[in-house]
């Protein structure tokens, strides 16, 4: 009779941990997929910090107009704009 119980208990444990859609392996992998998540929100989450540090020192004319001039090289009408690159910046670029 013992026997009985034994075989149905392990048999239901191989089902619990293996089988069922709650399972233990499944478990594991959305917990896996839980901390990737949480590493990625937190990445975004200093993004979005970055950002919004970025977009209120932006908010002034001048420091908007400075922003577009240093990032994207722009210039107004009849100006020249020069770049200059040293060597090791451009190295440090290209590794």
């Amino acid at each position: 009779m013992t026997n009985i119980y034994v075989l149905l208990l392990t048999a239901f444990l191989i089902w619990m941990f293996f089988f069922d859609t709650n399972s233990l392996l499944i478990q594991s992998e959305l917990q896996d997929q839980i901390k990737v998540l949480e590493a990625e929100k937190t990445f975004l989450e200093k993004a979005i910090k970055k950002d919004r540090a970025l977009l209120n020192e932006l908010s002034s004319k001048e420091a908007l107009e400075k922003f577009a001039r240093e990032r994207y090289l722009l210039k107004k009408k009849n100006e020249d704009v020069f770049i200059i690159q040293y060597e090791d910046s451009v190295n440090l670029k290209t590794q």
